[in-house]
Formats: structure tokens, sequence, C-alpha cells
């Protein structure tokens, strides 16, 4: 089948799609891919690299217009839909749950539409799991993030001089992004307390060097698809109170929690940041979804009551080359799961293909 990748068009989005490495797979497995020039250029992928493993170097509107299979990151603009073949096939994100009149407008093309952000949970599609893939180099590129705007240093220091004390460092979430964060917080010699919705979880952080604050109460946050869904005023009420103490403590604050399809719980209000120490640090790494902490602005670093706030939505793009490449990887998988060399299997009822497919042929699957 024929292959299209295309430059991203969001802003500050530097990764892309499919790299050289696994566009030479898929062509070893019997696919063409066209790219569009200069589509990998901000990951350090030079189109001399993907004519080197076998791809054509095409305009946007030819590779569109020509593809079978349209692979991106982000779900296409409007141009780029114009352009697309009918009856060919998408694969993205999507979020399409929170984007019905996308959906509804691929399904007016007849496109077949994937969404890499509905990968199922389960153990045979972990290596199709881009969020995971990403959010990893997120929880990383938080620490460091916050690490550069602290004004101290991590770990202990004991010199001539005095001894350095350890920075302290608050973790809201121990999915994926917050155990890597916590990994990398201990690496560079911090001081690591973790809060979570899930008790479950304290085994997992406590196994990374960080101590699990614990909520004493008998509810607990229900997990649907590997997320937690949203818990009671009351049950927030508790963890602000359990968790204040480390809050006004810490150096460097990093927020993670998402609920799956809903605004963001707010985890830090503007009461809370009045009380944090002068100059701590926040990074809400929820702030695409409405933020955990009440002050966060998008795609800016703002102080507040001499806290730094910091608010960038696509931290993984901050790390192009090896998101791509983790990202290229999920597609390969999710492919060869999908497809052969000709044509997809559309085995409606499997599990990755239902959940993951949106529309197909003029049919909203997911209402």
């Amino acid at each position: 089948m024929k292959i299209a990748v295309v430059k991203e068009t969001r802003k500050a989005e530097n990764r892309v799609a499919v790299t050289p490495q696994v566009a030479q797979q898929l062509i070893k497995s019997g696919h063409e891919v066209a790219v569009e020039s200069q589509s990998g250029y901000a990951s350090n992928f030079s189109d001399e690299a993907y004519q080197k493993a076998g791809c054509t170097i095409l305009a946007k509107s030819e590779a569109l217009a020509n593809c079978d299979i349209l692979v991106k990151l982000n779900a296409p603009d409007a141009q780029e839909l114009s352009m697309m073949k009918e009856g060919s096939c998408l694969i993205s994100y999507l979020y399409g749950n929170n984007n019905p009149e996308l959906i509804e407008q691929l399904n007016a093309k007849k496109i077949s539409a994937f969404s890499m952000d509905a990968i199922p949970r389960i153990s045979r599609a972990q290596n199709m799991d881009a969020l995971s893939s990403q959010a990893n180099l997120a929880g990383y590129k938080a620490v460091i993030l916050g690490a550069a705007n602290l004004g101290k240093i991590f770990p202990m220091l004991m010199t001539a001089a005095g001894t350095v004390i350890p920075a302290r460092v608050l973790i809201y979430g121990a999915g994926v992004a917050g155990l890597q964060a916590i990994a990398t917080a201990k690496r560079l010699g911090a001081i690591v307390e973790v809060s979570d919705v899930r008790p479950e979880t304290k085994e997992q952080v406590e196994s990374l060097g960080g101590k699990f604050i614990e909520v004493k109460t008998e509810e607990t946050a229900k997990v649907e698809g590997g997320y937690a869904k949203e818990v009671s005023a009351e049950y927030l009420a508790k963890q602000k109170e359990a968790v204040n103490k480390s809050l006004f403590q810490a150096d460097l604050v990093i927020t993670t929690a998402l609920v799956m399809g809903k605004k963001a719980p707010v985890l830090i209000t503007e009461e809370q940041v009045k009380q944090m120490k002068l100059g701590s640090v926040i990074v809400d790494m929820a702030v695409e979804q409405g933020g955990n902490c009440e002050l966060s602005e998008l795609d800016q670093t703002v102080n507040k009551y001499g806290v730094s706030i910091i608010g960038i939505s696509n931290l993984p793009s901050t790390l192009p080359q090896n998101a791509s490449e983790l990202y290229a990887k999920n597609i390969q998988y999710l492919l060869n799961h999908l497809a052969n060399k000709d044509a997809f299997k559309w085995e409606m009822e499997e599990d990755i293909t239902k959940g993951t497919l949106f529309c197909h042929q003029g049919t909203i699957l997911k209402p």
C-alpha cells in the first residue's frame, strides 16, 4: 500500500510520524512510502536519509492525493483534509471523543480513521501505545525543565564552605509520565514525594525510591482503560490536606493528573501557590487539558507570588528525535497488526481495531 508522511502543521511541533529507519522496514514489508520534503528536518532526519531508505520525496498535495494511508502525529488540518483521497485511511492522534466535528469531516470523505490515542491498554498492544511512549519522554523532560528553572541544584553537595541540602520534588500522579519523573528526579539526587489517587501505585513509587503520600479515606479511584476516572470533591479535599505539607516544602512540583475525555482536575489552587516557597517551580503537564494548577497558562511560563509556573503543552516535541523514533515504531507495530502489504484486514470485532477505528467507509463507529 502507498503510505504518505507529511510535515506537521501544528505550532511548535518538531516530531515526524515515520523515521527513515521505520520507513525502510515498511518498504521491506512491501509498502511504498512517500515523504513530503523537510518533514523530518526538525527531528534531525534529512530528505537524503529518507531517499536512502527507499522513500520518494513528493510535494504534500501529490503525496496526499495518491496515498492509501496517511500517517501523522496530529490530526489533519482543513487544507490537508481537502487534499486527501476519498476512501483512504488515516492514522494519527484524533482525540475523537472530544472532537466529534473532526470525525464527521473525516467520515464525509469516507476516510477510515484510526486514533493513536485510543490504543487499548492491553498487553499485546503495548508496543503500539503511543501515549505511553511519548509520556515517558515528557516525564523525563518535565524534571529537566524544572531543574533548569530552579535556582538550586538537586543533589546534596558537601563542600569546604558548607553542605547544600538536596532539592525536594513533589509529583502528582504515578502514571507513565509520573514514574519517569520520579526516576529522573531521583537520579539527579532529589528527595521525591508522590501523590496518586490510586493506592495500588504505592509499590511502584517506592520501588523507584519515592515516598508515597497516602490519603486516609475509604474511597479509591476507579480505573478505566489504564486511566483514573474522576474522584469526588471530598476525596480531592482530603488529598489536598494530605499533600499540603509536602507542597509548601517542595522546590519543584510536577503535575501529571489527567481524566480520560474530561478537563484535568485542579490540584493546586491560587491560595496554595501563595503559600509555596519563594523561588519554587511548578511544571504543569496537564495544561493542554485545562491544567492541574489554577494559575497555569497554556504554552507560557509565568511567575505568580514568586513561583514559576511552566505550562508547555507538547513536551515530547522538545525531544523530537527520540519522540519520533518511538512514535514511528508504535505506528509500525500497529500497521503490521492491522494490514498486510496489499490491504487492511478489517477485523472489526478485534480489540485493537475496535478500539482505535472511529469511522469507516462512511459510517461513524463511535457516536
